[in-house]
């Protein structure tokens, strides 16, 4: 599967997307022609540039200021006349509608009633565009991208002096992982957010994939100390155990809690409800606590979904005042139950493997105790003879 991921380390905006990807090998006759389609008074100039030291390639769109508002049928219907495929037609389309959406949400009112301002401008609607041709041409299946950084301060905007990120890049951006950013800039506007959420499927700082080009679409403003570069990897996914829904992986929860003042019993007690209602693990650590006091550490590994049940319990039994909890990244064997015949009869066990070859089995430990109870044997004796006639392959 060809797939894309968006290193937004400088946030994201439409001419940095553009230019992205025609540094990544989008023929820029392609967009010319698109944007040529269109009937507007566009002009699309690509330099190569250098942003903090670093070459990138700048989309720049020339074209004059406009008074009149924009309705997103006006925009629809623009796109109706221009020389572009369906597919990059419905892309467009899409892009224009997320933005609208999210005004209307913004500004409380409803959608046909929506006017673009800087957004339904000559050069937005040209990144839009021909952001659409450019990803379209890439050939992508899937886009993944990294957490989105929106810069801090204020920036004038058609309705007066707004916060970054402004209401609308906000409402566009719900539901993405945001990266702290000390920058007083946008570094996010609302096209680059639209294009970005109109196509993204999955937000990971790391993607699973084989990098076979890559891109840089430079910003409008050179910072002194980083660059305002937005990077796009292209290339194929990668069958790696860490990716998500491979067998050899998985995400967990972790939750924690210190304990000063509650007696043995209530936590063993509490260790055996929690594994009574899912935990995959629980275990308990020994930890000193503030002021010199001795205490215990008790760590629960279980599901996400079973995380409020669990809380539950350890508020319920053990009077703590907090819960930490985290999710995790696990890898781990694929497994399954086997039976390994034994001198003294069958004996259940677990094996475990990864695609690499490594193999391993592990008795179960009841079944070699009831084994080693009803033979008279040595329980050391059982898990021998389990793991010397399974074997580390079989």
């Amino acid at each position: 599967m060809q797939v894309a991921h968006f290193d937004c380390f400088s946030g994201v905006s439409g001419d940095m997307v553009l230019g992205a990807v025609l540094d990544a090998g989008v023929p820029a006759d392609a967009i010319h022609a698109a944007l040529g389609s269109l009937g507007l008074p566009i002009t699309l100039e690509v330099e190569r540039v250098k942003r903090c030291g670093f070459a990138a390639t700048k989309a720049n769109v020339i074209a004059a200021d406009q008074e009149d508002y924009r309705f997103l049928p006006d925009i629809l219907a623009i796109l109706e006349r221009a020389a572009v495929t369906p597919k990059q037609r419905e892309l467009a389309g899409r892009i224009f509608q997320t933005i609208a959406e999210a005004e209307a949400a913004a500004h409380g009112m409803p959608l046909e009633r929506v006017h673009f301002h800087e957004v339904g401008a000559l050069d937005s609607i040209a990144d839009i565009v021909g952001a659409a041709v450019g990803l379209d041409l890439l050939g992508v299946e899937r886009f993944t991208s990294s957490p989105v950084p929106t810069g801090t301060g204020t920036v004038k905007a058609a309705h007066g002096i707004m916060p970054v990120p402004t209401p609308g890049t906000l409402q566009l951006l719900k539901g993405v992982p945001l990266a702290p950013s000390k920058v007083e800039f946008e570094l996010t506007t609302p096209t680059g957010a639209a294009i970005l959420t109109s196509v993204v499927t999955e937000y990971t700082a790391s993607p699973a994939m084989v990098v076979e080009k890559i891109g840089h679409g430079a910003g409008t403003k050179d910072f002194l100390d980083r660059p305002n570069i937005l990077r796009l990897m292209v290339g194929h996914a990668a069958p790696a155990a860490h990716a998500p829904g491979s067998p050899e992986s998985d995400t967990v929860a972790v939750l924690e809690t210190n304990l000063d003042d509650v007696p043995a019993e209530i936590v063993g007690y509490c260790t055996e409800r929690l594994f009574a209602a899912g935990a995959l693990d629980v275990f308990v650590a020994q930890v000193q606590m503030k002021k010199g006091r001795p205490g215990v550490l008790v760590s629960v590994i279980c599901e996400p979904a079973a995380v409020p049940e669990l809380e539950a319990i350890l508020f319920r039994e053990t009077g703590t005042f907090g819960v930490r909890r985290h999710t995790a990244a696990r890898s781990k064997l694929r497994r399954e139950a086997v039976t390994v015949e034994t001198p003294w009869g069958p004996v259940k066990a677990k094996r475990g493997w990864r695609a690499d070859g490594f193999a391993i089995v592990t008795p179960e430990y009841d079944d070699c105790a009831r084994v080693a109870r009803e033979q008279g044997v040595a329980l050391r004796d059982v898990y021998a003879a389990v793991t010397r006639r399974a074997g580390p392959g079989a």
